[in-house]
């Protein structure tokens, strides 16, 4: 069965360690919700040095492109700052249905028995 591809966006803390950490349990639940999940945060550190202007700016050419290729916008976490809400505003004309992990995780459970959860 093939996966919708789900973007997901929170407000990063900076502290790669600690972004990578969440990053990695927020795709974990979106996927155990039945989405391939898509995370900037996890890799695009590796190679982009976001203190150079002409990368930070690719690295966000690269963002806005892997959220036109997503089925849904899901934020994660319970702040929203400035990319979230540029996230937020792209995937709303892209008419792209932006939810939140805690809606995702509501609409799995609906459809579980008492047993299965």
């Amino acid at each position: 069965m093939r996966r919708p591809i789900a973007y997901i966006t929170a407000a990063w803390s900076g502290d790669n360690r600690a972004d990578t950490q969440l990053a990695a349990g927020y795709c974990r639940a979106v996927y155990e919700a039945g989405f391939s999940p898509v995370c900037p945060m996890l890799y695009l550190p590796l190679f982009l040095n976001d203190a150079i202007p002409e990368e930070h700016k690719s690295g966000i050419d690269i963002c806005r492109d892997m959220l036109r290729r997503s089925h849904v916008l899901v934020v994660c976490g319970s702040k929203a700052s400035e990319d979230v809400k540029n996230d937020i505003a792209t995937a709303q004309r892209l008419n792209i249905t932006a939810t939140t992990l805690d809606g995702i995780l509501t609409v799995k459970r609906q459809g579980q028995t008492e047993a299965q959860q």
